[in-house]
């Protein structure tokens, strides 16, 4: 149980703008505990998109102008953008920008678990092969 807990921790800081390494630690894991891999995806991309809801929150509070490539690309594919909220760097911004613009706060959460459990089934492949 505490290995879960540490999957979710590590899994909820690689969402927000703190350094993380959840695939890592996913992977780690199902190597220890293969047996368990439809948890620890559930754990993984539960913590993964509470922490990238976290920063949308952040985001819906930021007053004043916001510019950026995250910004642009959320403007211009809309809430689909958040699929690759999985990706280093632009992946982290675009919950932020997504919030920023006040986008539907549960399709934005729909949209970025759907990308994270993508990213995290293509892991565990990997992990339990």
């Amino acid at each position: 149980m505490l290995a879960l807990a540490g999957l979710f921790a590590a899994s909820f800081f690689s969402a927000t703008l703190l350094p993380g390494h959840s695939e890592a630690a996913l992977f780690v894991y199902l190597r220890f505990h293969p047996e368990a891999w439809a948890t620890a995806l559930a754990v993984a991309t539960l913590g993964n998109t509470l922490g990238g809801m976290t920063s949308y929150v952040i985001g819906r509070m930021l007053p004043g102008r916001m510019e950026g490539r995250a910004l642009a690309q959320v403007r211009r594919f809309g809430i689909a953008a958040l699929l690759l909220a999985w990706l280093p760097v632009l992946g982290d911004a675009l919950p932020l920008a997504a919030g920023w613009l006040r986008l539907n706060p549960w399709l934005s959460a729909l949209f970025m678990a759907v990308g994270k459990l993508a990213r995290y089934l293509f892991v565990a492949a990997l992990a339990v092969a």
